[in-house]
Formats: structure tokens, C-alpha cells, sequence
């Protein structure tokens, strides 16, 4: 049941204010959920918090938070729950996870050309990683919700002025003149996130994952001949294997050569946000595992915002907000592990969110960079291993791997992200672990913001089409190369 506006917290100022003006209910507790007996959707507001913002408006942000707490859930408890069996498929070795999308979405990419194509890069992606590491994959898209950003700074510096930094189009503009936070734009985030949610069912229902029709693997642009070579021997080999199912007959009974899975994500950075659509519903009745977790009459607190979510670096505080308010639903969630991160901090921060240990309900999106990973990942897995929760490892590359050009424009080298995709594999290899999945900061479109890759872009390409508001992208080309190799490693054992 969704809280009353009565129940929400309002605009504060302080810590002290923010606990001081919320009634925390408290909710009774099946012997094997998830959440303690303290644990509700406001109990957060009792705790610090990072990466706050503060409205100027009280009276609009409870006026859109109402409205929030009335609006139908965007993603379903079947749908959330068909997600956790995947995972823990993940977990226990039996498929990799796909993980990606734009760094920050902006409301403008709520658009059928963009959406659709993220959904056939990542559609190609999978297909590659499937054939290199012969296991099933698992999609997630960083779609319809990636809106908000955590910033380094609150302000910054415009024509000698302080202004605030922009958060994300939830949160305000891009332009100086748009910079104050609007609540109104929580609203809109919710109309964008549902709208590009419907359409990207609707084109699964209408085929676009079908694939008994052609894909564009289109390859001109890689320059190196022997590695051109080497992708068309895939793509070859991926081509013959679909045409051979066709010819026995094997791809007409098969409804998953028709359509696919695709769930989406973001991270949960606005928890006002995210409590207006965390909903006490009944489990699936056909899911023994989702049944066996919910509280005594039979439901469950999700997040219906998004199918799976994370905590960033900068928000996962043992005794913070976010990690309160993430240890209580029963969606799959992420938790981002940079080189701050002490291993037995994690290990934690994992018995805090994820108490009874439930396999693949934690995803680690590791993001070291490739000139630490070394030192710090073997780590982590052996306390993690020593500690019996099973979670999936997943690698982000992106993170760690930012630089700014001598232009002062930010970027990420393509190396460098495989580099440290290669280290995470071997790492894993060498401590009894596996690689679960990769998370990647992409776009279907043709930006030039990452250089490297077989397009050779250098620093001086990268004002031809750099688009991002935020952190550099890898474009069509970069993503699917990155997933060739992948591939390869995979492949060669």
C-alpha cells in the first residue's frame, strides 16, 4: 500500500529537521522478508544522507510527491521477480549479465529512433556474448529512469558566478537559467520513464527483437584488417548457427528467437522518488522463491520505479540514508564497489542489505580502474567468498577510466576499458570466482565521446559529435567491438 502524502517526509534543511519531520511507521515482518521490524519506505529520512537536494518549494515538492504516491507502478512484481531468477542464474554461473545505456538520460531521448536503438546494440551485444561465452544473457538497459547524477559538487562556477551544478533532468536544466531544483521534474521523470518503458515492450511485442530477420552487422569501420577479419568470422558463425535452426525447423517452436527480456535500471539517488513508488504488493502467486520471502500475508515492499537498481559510490554509507532505504525492498539491487571501498566495509554493507543471503540478489559493480584493479579486486572476492554471501560480480570500466584532454574535455580510452574487463576476468580466474557481467556506459548513436577502438578516434575527434552532458559514451561501434572481445576472451578460455 502506498503511504498517504500525510506520510511523506517534508522539505528539510538539516539532518536533525529530516528526522524530526517524519512519522517512521513501522511495519510487521514475515520470519524470512527482507526488511527488519524498523524498517519502512520513510525510514531513511531518520538517517544522514548524501547527495541530497534541497527544494526551495516545500509546498511543490509535497504537491508532486502526492501525486507521485497515486500514479500506477511503472514495473510490475512479476516482472521484478522474473528478473531475480535470472540473477541468480548470474550468481551461480549459469548466464552473464549485459548491463548498459546512456550515463545520465535527458528527457529529450525519450524518442523511438534513440530507444530503439540502444535496444539493437544491446540485442547484437548479447547475441555476441552469448556466442563467446555459450551461456544465456541477462539484458538490463540503464533506461527510462537514469536521470539523476551524483556530483562531486553542488555548485559550480559560470561567468564568476556560483550556480548549482546540474543534478540530472529530474532534478533541474542544463541551462544556467534552468539550474533551480524543479519538483515538477520529478513528475515529468516518472511520464518520461513509463512512456519509454511502453515503448520499448511495445517494439519487443512488434519484433524488433525477432531474429529470424536480418541484423545490420555493418563492420567498415574497423580499420585493422585482421581484426576485421575476426569479426566476420563471428558474425559468420552467428548468421550460419540462425540459419541452420531455420532450416531444421528448430526456430519455429521457438518463441526466444522472437523476443526477449529487457529490464530496466537506475541508480537510486532520489529517495523521495523512489519511496513515492515503493509499494507494498502481493508477491507473484506462481513464484515459490518471491512467496517464501514475503511477510506473512503475502507481499512485499518494491520499487516499482524500475525493475533493479543501485547505490553509487558515493551513497552506500554503512549507517546513511540510501543504505537504509535499500535494505528494505525486494527488488535485485546493485551496490557500485570503488577503490575506497574496504573489504570488510563491504562485506558489511552486504549483511546490512541482504541479511538472509538470498543468491543473486546483490549485484558488486566493481570500478577500480585498470591501474588498481589489481590490487584491490582479489581482495574483495576473497572476503566476499569467506563471507557465504553468493552475489554476482560485475565489472563497470567506465568509471575509473575518465581523463580529461589537454582541452579540459572529458573522456574515457577504449584500452583502458578492456584493460581492465581483461584484469577482471583473469582476477577472477585466478581466485576460484567468475565474471559475472559488464556494465557499460553506451548509446546506439554515433557520438564521439570515448577514443580508441577500431574507429581510431583521437582527442581531436571528439568535438565532431560529442553529445553527453555528463560522462563520455561508447558509441555503436566501441560497444560492439568491446563485446567481440569479450567474446574472444571467453572463446579462448
Amino acid at each position: 500500500m502506498a503511504q498517504t502524502s500525510a506520510e511523506l517526509p517534508k522539505v528539510p534543511s538539516s539532518s536533525a529537521e529530516r528526522e524530526a519531520a517524519v512519522d517512521v511507521k513501522t511495519f510487521s515482518n514475515g520470519l524470512r522478508g527482507t526488511a527488519t521490524s524498523s524498517w519502512s519506505p520513510a525510514s531513511w529520512t531518520a538517517k544522514p544522507i548524501k547527495q541530497d537536494v534541497i527544494y526551495d518549494d516545500g509546498q511543490a515538492l509535497s504537491k508532486a510527491l502526492a501525486k507521485l504516491e497515486r500514479l500506477p507502478p511503472v514495473v510490475t512484481p512479476t516482472e521484478i521477480c522474473r528478473l531475480k531468477r535470472s540473477l541468480r542464474d548470474v550468481a551461480l554461473g549459469k548466464a552473464f549479465l549485459l548491463q548498459g545505456g546512456d550515463c545520465a538520460e535527458l528527457f529529450e531521448y525519450c524518442e523511438s529512433n534513440m530507444i530503439e536503438s540502444k535496444i539493437k546494440l544491446l540485442l547484437q551485444m548479447s547475441l555476441v556474448l552469448i556466442y563467446g561465452a555459450h551461456k544465456p544473457v541477462v539484458r538490463i538497459a540503464r533506461m527510462a529512469g537514469q536521470f539523476a547524477k551524483p556530483r562531486s559538487s553542488p555548485t559550480e562556477q559560470y561567468h564568476g558566478k556560483t550556480i548549482p551544478a546540474f543534478r540530472g533532468d529530474n532534478v533541474n536544466g542544463y541551462e544556467p537559467a534552468d539550474r533551480t531544483p524543479d519538483p515538477s521534474r520529478l513528475v515529468s521523470a516518472y511520464f518520461h520513464s513509463a512512456t519509454t518503458l511502453n515503448y520499448i515492450r511495445a517494439s519487443l511485442g512488434s519484433g524488433i527483437a525477432d531474429l529470424h530477420s536480418p541484423l545490420d552487422w555493418e563492420l567498415g569501420h574497423v580499420k585493422d584488417e585482421k581484426i576485421k577479419l575476426k569479426y566476420e568470422r563471428i558474425v559468420d558463425s552467428i548468421a550460419e548457427s540462425l540459419r541452420f535452426m531455420k532450416t531444421v525447423g528448430a526456430d519455429s517452436a521457438a518463441s526466444s528467437l522472437e523476443t526477449v527480456d529487457l529490464y530496466t535500471s537506475h541508480e537510486g539517488l532520489l529517495l523521495e522518488y523512489e519511496q513515492s513508488l515503493t509499494r507494498r504488493l502481493k508477491a507473484p502467486m506462481h513464484d515459490t522463491a518471491a512467496l517464501l520471502e514475503a511477510d506473512d500475508d503475502g507481499k512485499q515492499w518494491y520499487n516499482t520505479s524500475a525493475h533493479f537498481l543501485w547505490i553509487g559510490d558515493r551513497t552506500r554509507q554503512l549507517d546513511g540514508a540510501h543504505v537504509e532505504y535499500f535494505r528494505g525492498i525486494a527488488n535485485p539491487i546493485g551496490i557500485k564497489v570503488g577503490p575506497s571501498m574496504a573489504a570488510p566495509e563491504l562485506v558489511s554493507l552486504l549483511n546490512i542489505v541482504n541479511p538472509n543471503k538470498e543468491i543473486g540478489k546483490i549485484t558488486l559493480i566493481t570500478r577500480y580502474g585498470e591501474d588498481k584493479i589489481d590490487s584491490l579486486l582479489a581482495g574483495h572476492i576473497r572476503a566476499v567468498q569467506k563471507s557465504g554471501h553468493t552475489v554476482i560480480w560485475q565489472c563497470d570500466p567506465m568509471h575509473g577510466n575518465t581523463r580529461n584532454t589537454k582541452q579540459g574535455v572529458k573522456t574515457r580510452h577504449f584500452s583502458s576499458i578492456l584493460s581492465e574487463v581483461s584484469s577482471a576476468l583473469r582476477i577472477h580466474k585466478e581466485e576460484g570466482s567468475f565474471l559475472g557481467g559488464v556494465h557499460l556506459e553506451l548509446t546506439g548513436e554515433a557520438v564521439t565521446e570515448c577514443v580508441g577502438g577500431s574507429e581510431g578516434l583521437k582527442d581531436e575527434d571528439l568535438n565532431t559529435n560529442y553529445t553527453s552532458y555528463c560522462d563520455p559514451r561508447l558509441n555503436e561501434k566501441q560497444a560492439l567491438e568491446l563485446a567481440f572481445l569479450v567474446a574472444g576472451f571467453y572463446r579462448n578460455g
